[in-house]
């Protein structure tokens, strides 16, 4: 159902019949609780979840930066090569000197740096995620979120 508004000219719709609603409040508990957990204790392993996901997108920036940092390094291979063909071959063997082969941090190239938080930071972050939510959530992930979204459908508490 649309109609024209007057004061601007622009159609105005019915946004719930356009695109349908947002509440389901038929809809059960995707991971419901277990034991009847306090909504302190939900709220918790949620919490410890929602740090590890960000741990998990650090360590896909960090990812990001091993292969960005190896790129650039090919490229400025690449540019040195032809700095070379362009008649520069002194300063192309000083940069290459300089730069190439180059660490990126004290005695490590990017793959020691991700192989150092993958072994260390990372994967004790890893265990206890894991530990927590087989603890304490019977092994299912996002109760918490579960329940938000159980609650936002209009489905009231889980």
């Amino acid at each position: 159902m649309a109609k024209e508004t007057s004061s601007s000219g622009s159609r105005d719709h019915d946004l719930v019949a356009l695109f349908g609603s947002a509440k389901h409040p038929e809809r059960p508990v995707e991971h419901p609780r277990p034991r009847g957990d306090s909504d302190a204790l939900v709220e918790a392993v949620g919490k410890i979840s929602a740090a590890f996901e960000v741990v998990e997108n650090a360590r896909g920036m960090l990812y990001q930066f091993h292969r960005m940092s190896g790129m650039a390094d090919l490229q400025l291979q690449d540019g040195l090569e032809m700095l070379r063909k362009a008649g520069h071959p002194e300063l192309a063997d000083e940069i290459d000197e300089v730069l190439v082969g180059r660490d990126v941090v004290r005695d490590m190239w990017t793959f020691q740096i991700v192989e150092n938080y993958d072994d260390g930071y990372y994967s004790t972050f890893q265990a206890v995620d894991a530990k927590v939510r087989e603890q304490l959530s019977d092994g299912k992930p996002h109760v918490w979120e579960a329940e938000m979204k159980r609650n936002e459908q209009g489905g009231g508490a889980g």
